[in-house]
């Protein structure tokens, strides 16, 4: 019989600040790794009201935490709360990883972006995107996360829809001021587009469906979506039926979680089969 988990006086502490946060995937990730290790750690979900957030992350460093993940509504205030910031978090707006350093600073990163490139390599392994055009559905923060990093890695054009244009159109002026070339429209103009990027809540468990009609994509383009409950989305579940490679939101998930692990627990994880299937198996495959 296997040892239960007991924590000690050296025990690493981590965990993931939210309001609400009970949703959160991101204890049954962390645990995992933490198991798959054998590293003496812990990540809590901490759920805190907005009011009190610069007090709690604060407070969390005092009391020895190594960090934790920022999930909603706090990203943008806890780039406030950090004393050093990276350039990607910075451009983008939002912090979505806090570390506690040993000299008393907090530092803040927005590993989002980082999570859906990765997770783009690993389920459409033989696209890049510097192949063409991409067209990202939102203007909110997981769209900033997104186009901050297809630009960055070098996609050549990208169009923003959204619902509110005038939201839209600040990103895209946003964007065009590093150089790149972003494009404002109602409608997305797919003919060309080689990645066709969900970041809105539709689709959501929940949430109306995204009505889309993909068939003027190309038969080699990519359509991902960062939504990942339920699993597969009615955009992906479209998207296959036409043969297109699909790209689901968890891979995201797993894969933006890996670089505050290492910071917190000193070791780089991998995501594999048998981590997806454990974090899956608390997720709706399908709407309803």
């Amino acid at each position: 019989m296997q040892a239960p988990h007991t924590l000690t006086g050296k025990t690493r502490m981590a965990g993931i600040l939210g309001w609400p946060v009970s949703h959160s995937r991101s204890p049954r990730l962390h645990g995992f790794w933490l198991a798959r290790h054998g590293i003496d750690g812990a990540y809590i979900p901490l759920p805190v009201e907005p009011a009190k957030f610069p007090g709690a992350v604060r407070a969390l460093a005092d009391l020895g935490f190594r960090g934790a993940n920022v999930t909603i509504p706090h990203k943008e205030a806890a780039l406030a709360a950090c004393d050093l910031v990276e350039d990607e978090a910075r451009r983008i707006g939002a912090v979505n990883t806090l570390v506690f350093r040993e000299d008393g600073r907090i530092e803040g990163w927005n590993t989002d972006g980082w999570g859906f490139l990765e997770s783009l390599r690993e389920q459409a392994p033989g696209f890049h995107v510097k192949q063409g055009p991409a067209v990202i559905l939102g203007a909110g923060g997981g769209a900033r996360a997104v186009a901050h990093s297809l630009l960055s890695a070098g996609c050549p054009r990208m169009t923003l829809v959204n619902r509110s244009p005038a939201r839209a159109e600040a990103l895209a002026r946003e964007l065009s001021a590093h150089g790149a070339h972003v494009d404002v429209t109602a409608s997305p103009p797919l003919e060309d587009a080689a990645l066709l990027v969900n970041t809105t809540s539709q689709g959501m468990q929940g949430q109306p469906p995204l009505t889309i009609d993909l068939a003027p994509l190309p038969p080699a383009a990519v359509v991902a979506d960062i939504v990942y409950v339920p699993l597969e989305t009615p955009l992906l579940a479209a998207a296959r039926a036409r043969g297109l490679a699909a790209v689901d939101g968890l891979g995201m998930l797993l894969h933006q979680g890996r670089r505050g692990f290492q910071a917190w627990y000193g070791k780089m994880p991998e995501v594999t089969a048998e981590l997806r299937a454990f974090v899956a198996s608390d997720i709706p495959k399908q709407a309803g």
